[in-house]
């Protein structure tokens, strides 16, 4: 039996200190539908002192104030703490949304690290300062911290977005109150406390686990210079609403449809085993999970086959155990979210080819079957709205310009990918794309380069130069003429 996990204070300004209200969060197993862990639920009361804390930190404390190096240097004992505890934060991540044991160690705990990483390696190249020729005289141009950030992640990558957030803002010299998901706030008190040994200045990060109200009250906080979020489009919608009021910075990732493109002369094995674990990663709940798979007419049969018996054997079952590849969905919610659509799809005129419903054997749990759908026309709701679930659609095209057509017609523009035996030809059909990420024949993100979405997939992006470059302010200072020239 799993052993409760409760926790009675809150993170704010780098302490454990009791929380103003009487409210908990409980948080459930997706696996045994039991509960699993218990903290409090953060109130408003307790965003004014996280935010008055931060803002504290921010106008007067020492963390705006040092050098990069000095931060470089605390930052590193934060990635390197989550290092050491790599396979606890992967439990306890995958205890709370379902994520199978073997995919946490790598992307949600070791991913994390990697994002730490990549984030000092960006900082110690990044032009903070510089000089340039004006048109009237000499310009220096500054880039100077943002200020509070409030960082908003969701419940399936709580870690890994928890870096991509923090990571920059930290080492940029703002600070920052995290809000962590209802359904996953347990990890959070292990990034609590590698901060609090690491040595962050007092009132540089509080942690606040809460429900969609208080995170509206984050948003829109008059203490607050930038909000980062990470969510569905309709909640990305609200965020940059409530911000509007303030005219609050906003950085936004939100959903996505991908298209992984099959062109004709592609390897089937190749992209078979390529695509598959990019379809159904994280047991579907990703938003760069390559949901629609686009597949020449000509070859649909032998690409169906394929690929329905790929997800047919597909492990399914407990997150903790290290064989499974597909685990529980986070909520009922999420389950039967995942159901509704397989039933609509088949309503919509779409094929089951696998999967379709509850895994033989598991009779607790919020489990849905690894599910591809074929026969899928791009018209059809299944393809045009993200499930988040591991519910994957097969989807035939006739030639190549129709293929980029299908893949460009979504209201989405997170990722994609192609396939084919030309890399110089796929590139080219990258192009051809309109999305943030692409990839040819491979599926990776990469924490050195811009992330983000096009359409409703989000605004301004996370990781690289760029996205450090968001967590920045700019400034003109105009000097005199013939300042610096030589004499």
């Amino acid at each position: 039996m799993t052993e409760l996990v409760e926790h009675g204070k809150l993170f704010i300004g780098g302490e454990l200190v009791d929380p103003r209200g009487t409210d908990t969060i409980e948080v459930v197993s997706p696996h045994t539908e039991q509960v699993i862990g218990r903290v409090p639920h953060a109130s408003q009361a307790d965003v004014d002192r996280a935010v008055a804390a931060a803002r504290a930190a921010f106008d007067r404390g020492p963390w705006p104030r040092t050098t990069i190096e000095e931060r470089i240097e605390v930052v590193g004992r934060i990635k390197d703490a989550i290092a050491v505890r790599h396979e606890e934060i992967a439990r306890s991540i995958s205890s709370q949304n379902g994520s199978p044991y073997s995919w946490s160690v790598l992307a949600q705990a070791l991913g994390a690290v990697m994002v730490w990483d990549a984030a000092v390696t960006v900082a110690r190249d990044f032009t903070y300062e510089e000089r340039r020729g004006g048109v009237l005289g000499p310009l220096l141009v500054r880039r100077e911290p943002v200020g509070v950030v409030a960082a908003v992640v969701p419940w399936n990558v709580p870690q890994f977005v928890a870096a991509a957030k923090l990571a920059p803002a930290l080492l940029a010299g703002c600070t920052a109150v995290l809000k962590p998901s209802p359904e996953s706030p347990l990890d959070s008190y292990i990034l609590a406390d590698i901060a609090r040994e690491a040595g962050l200045p007092e009132g540089v990060l509080s942690i606040l686990p809460a429900d969609r109200e208080v995170s509206e009250y984050l948003v829109g906080h008059p203490g607050v210079d930038k909000v980062s979020f990470t969510g569905s489009v309709a909640a990305g919608r609200r965020v940059m609403e409530v911000a509007a009021r303030n005219l609050t910075r906003v950085t936004l990732e939100l959903g996505g449809k991908s298209a992984a493109v099959v062109l004709p002369d592609a390897d089937l094995e190749a992209s078979v085993q390529g695509i598959v674990p990019a379809a159904w990663m994280n047991n579907g709940q990703a938003c760069v999970a390559q949901t629609r798979i686009l597949v020449p007419r000509t070859r649909y049969d032998e690409f169906a086959d394929a690929f329905a018996a790929a997800a047919g054997a597909l492990v399914t079952g407990d997150p903790l155990d290290p064989a499974t590849q597909v685990g529980p969905l986070v909520a009922r919610r999420q389950r039967q979210r995942s159901l509704d659509y397989i039933a609509l799809g088949q309503e919509e005129g779409a094929k089951v080819l696998a999967g379709g419903g509850r895994p033989a054997g598991l009779d607790r749990g919020w489990y849905v079957e690894p599910t591809l759908l074929g026969g899928v026309d791009n018209a059809m709701r299944i393809a045009r709205e993200e499930i988040f679930g591991p519910v994957v659609c097969l989807l035939p095209y006739g030639d190549e310009s129709e293929a980029a057509a299908i893949a460009n017609d979504s209201e989405y523009g997170l990722s994609g990918s192609v396939w084919t035996a030309d890399v110089e030809h796929g590139i080219d059909f990258a192009r051809r794309v309109r999305t943030g990420t692409h990839n040819v024949n491979t599926f990776s993100l990469d924490m050195l380069g811009p992330f983000g979405g096009y359409k409703n997939s989000g605004l301004g992006r996370e990781f690289g130069p760029e996205g450090y470059g968001e967590y920045f302010e700019h400034k003109m200072v105009h000097l005199p003429s013939g300042y610096g020239s030589e004499s």
